[in-house]
């Protein structure tokens, strides 16, 4: 230590390694390990390395100021308070910053909600060079509130343990990549069968619920929905976002991405790209449909088509007829595209994750196919793009509002047309291709994002 400190009845301290830059804490030698004011106390993790994760309100008074913070679980143990009530708490271990000097103290955790201080200073955390005044008051130096108001807030907050959700029904190499990073990361995640969740809605207190449980409070949610449970996975994700869990991607943005009409609508609303797209319903404007896209040959394409089935070439006004004719029979939903022949088999996917482009690959078709999926046997290869196709999948990931989106681009005479905005890109393709750790840095922005904002400073009346 650099030197005695006296500590009056009240002091301000600070909490570094949970965030918390300013706190007022009342000294109380009665009693043996100090106290922090926490709610929403969780614990996750292995139960060889447990972990909580629980809020705080620094600023008595102010529940609308809330910092989450997470440490290693040292203990359980019951507490009896001055009023004689005995409690079971749980107890971190945590660095205590006083007037430029830091020491670990133990901290319990409980609900100080009626006190005004929101931290007690017991004998455990006054160290040797600590003495007492007990008639005086702050007497080591103000920190202030304003510290929980400004952007410094954020970059001062430290890396946490996370607790997220993959809402994932595969066991593929997507879903257990992001268990491997996040897990060597530090952060707890835990897999989620999207369709066995449940939920209680009700204004007061939404729910999420799995396997007869209510599912805890996770800090971020990456969801990986199956086209076939779109509507009920957009469905669990739009509860989270009710609960006010960060969605890596959001309901909405899914839903709209994975409705292909309803994507191209999108794209033309925002001037993105794309080949010449048209949609009828009736079997009698068949040959307008063809019209509007312009000569043969022309793809035909389910709405719900996903990894280029339900996808068919017609290299002939009347082979696009008759396919047309087939759908129609089926009482499929279709729409005709334009073919893009200068791209000859092949597109690029582009990984979009916050805004940027983190990865890109050239897809070519096997021999014979123009497809270029990988699920259909086609083959991959890192590819340098240019500014403009850097701009258009990143215009066309925030059109959709996503936070992470594969976007497929062809390279056309006339610039890069937008072929799809996928909600879930597959992370092994593109991985090995460009040998880039993709899911890092989908963790690195969901680090970032989770991080606490800045409150707004109430006005003084």
């Amino acid at each position: 230590m650099d030197g005695k400190l006296t500590f009056g009845w009240e002091e301000w301290v600070a909490l570094p390694d949970l965030g918390l830059p300013a706190i007022k804490a009342k000294v109380d030698t009665g009693a043996r390990t100090s106290a922090l004011h926490a709610h929403d106390i969780e614990v996750f993790g292995p139960a060889k390395q447990p972990k909580v994760r629980f809020n705080v309100h620094p600023i008595a008074g102010r529940a609308d100021m809330a910092i989450t913070c997470s440490a290693p679980l040292v203990d359980r143990r019951e507490v009896t308070s001055s009023n004689g009530e005995t409690e079971q708490r749980f107890v971190i271990s945590s660095t205590l910053a006083v007037a430029g000097q830091s020491w670990p103290i133990e901290i319990t955790l409980t609900n100080r909600q009626q006190m005004s201080s929101r931290m007690l200073l017991g004998r455990q955390a006054l160290t040797d060079h600590i003495s007492i005044s007990p008639t005086e008051k702050n007497l080591q130096p103000e920190l202030s509130y304003d510290d929980y108001h400004t952007a410094a807030l954020k970059q001062r907050a430290p890396k946490r343990a996370l607790r997220i959700a993959v809402l994932s029904r595969e066991d593929n190499y997507s879903t257990r990549r992001l268990v491997e990073v996040g897990e060597a990361r530090g952060h707890a995640v835990e897999v989620i069968d999207t369709t066995r969740c449940y939920m209680a809605i009700n204004a007061m207190a939404p729910e999420v619920h799995y396997d007869g449980k209510r599912l805890p409070r996770y800090d971020a949610v990456i969801p990986r929905i199956g086209a076939s449970v779109t509507a009920y996975g957009t469905a669990v994700i739009r509860q989270f976002e009710t609960i006010g869990t960060y969605c890596v991607n959001g309901s909405a943005g899914i839903t709209a991405s994975r409705d292909k009409l309803h994507a191209h609508q999108i794209l033309a609303s925002k001037k993105i790209g794309m080949p010449t797209t048209a949609f009828a319903a009736s079997p009698k404007d068949t040959s307008n449909l063809m019209g509007l896209v312009g000569s043969a040959p022309v793809i035909v394409k389910l709405l719900e088509s996903t990894q280029g089935k339900g996808v068919v070439l017609a290299e002939t006004k009347k082979a696009a007829e008759s396919v047309i004719d087939a759908f129609r029979g089926l009482k499929a939903n279709f729409l005709v595209q334009d073919f893009v022949k200068e791209a000859a088999g092949e597109d690029i996917r582009c990984l979009v994750i916050a805004g940027k482009v983190v990865a890109a690959m050239k897809r070519t078709g096997a021999e014979g196919d123009f497809r270029s999926n990988l699920h259909r046997g086609g083959s991959a290869k890192v590819v340098r793009i240019t500014k403009e196709e850097r701009d258009t999948a990143v215009r066309a990931a925030r059109a959709f509002g996503l936070g992470k989106a594969g976007v497929d681009l062809l390279r056309s005479e006339a610039g890069p047309k937008v072929l799809e905005v996928n909600s879930s890109p597959g992370f092994e393709g593109i991985e090995k291709a460009t040998n880039k750790d993709i899911v890092g840095k989908l963790y690195d922005e969901i680090e970032a994002r989770v991080k606490p904002q800045p409150a707004r400073k109430r006005a003084r009346g």
